[in-house]
């Protein structure tokens, strides 16, 4: 990977040691995943997989914890660090395959759709409904836009969703890499509200959804993602250093589907 990358683990261990300070305090809560099962890596005789991360252990959701705040990483877009892509017409929008406003690139990849189920862990773990996500995640190079070496210029695999009654909110994407350093994953902050989010106003919370082993190594096999196969070879949950606390036990995504139709990711997060 480039030099950029690492730049970026940098500022994540920067903020990671606060966060495990706040753990030795009591100051960080753990969240629980809603009825993640285990299963097999897709094949050509069977295409469709649910799975939970290799050696992790889930439990269900309760609302004595909340989902584990995490740093946003040196490329979040939300204005704490260089270029804002909250406050820009076209942001709210469900499918964030695709750049908006002066480019309409189209990140490659294995189809994603992420689904997050907002809780609110004040209320029994009640859907959040009227809170907003801003996800955002890197693309098939590992790189992220507004940020990566030649798309600066891109704003794709970023976009805000509002929750619905049921506190749901869903993504059209593509599934990303696995960059130098780092598990395969995805980041997300939490907002009151969709017009805070726009605004890139107060957050509730920022985390990181991880993706499972076997559909990761299944994924990887597949054209444009073969730097992926050695990088993720080279850690694993339990070293990496946003998840190695726990495994990501917490933050550990059910993954349905193939490489053919495309795979669903959905957690539950409380918070």
């Amino acid at each position: 990977m480039t030099a950029i990358h690492d730049r970026g683990l940098a500022f994540d261990l920067a903020t990671l040691n606060r966060r495990r300070a706040l753990i030795l305090l009591g100051g960080a809560g753990l969240a629980s995943l809603a009825a993640c099962g285990t299963g097999s890596t897709p094949t050509a005789s069977n295409p469709t997989t649910t799975s939970a991360a290799t050696g992790a252990t889930s439990t269900a959701a309760t609302c004595d914890d909340v989902i584990p705040q995490e740093t946003a990483g040196p490329y979040p877009g939300d204005g704490s660090n260089g270029p804002n892509v909250l406050t820009q017409s076209g942001i709210v929008r469900g499918d964030i395959r695709s750049s908006f406003g002066s480019s309409t690139t189209t990140a490659e990849g294995v189809p994603l759709t992420i689904k997050l189920a907002i809780q609110s862990s004040s209320s029994g773990c009640e859907p959040y409904a009227g809170a907003a996500v801003y996800l955002w995640h890197c693309d098939i190079n590992g790189e992220y836009s507004l940020y990566g070496k030649g798309i600066t210029g891109e704003n794709y695999l970023r976009g805000v969703q509002e929750a619905d009654a049921a506190g749901a909110v869903t993504f059209t994407s593509v599934f990303p890499a696995a960059y130098s350093g780092r598990w395969p994953h995805i980041h997300f902050e939490v907002y009151p509200s969709l017009a805070e989010a726009t605004k890139a106003g107060t957050k509730i919370t920022t985390s990181q959804l991880a993706l499972p082993e076997d559909i990761c190594k299944t994924v990887y096999g597949t054209t444009g993602y073969m730097q992926s196969v050695r990088n993720l070879s080279q850690t694993s949950l339990t070293k990496d250093m946003v998840f190695g606390d726990d495994g990501a036990e917490h933050q550990l995504a059910t993954v349905t589907g193939d490489v053919t139709a495309g795979y669903t990711a959905t957690l539950s997060v409380p918070v």
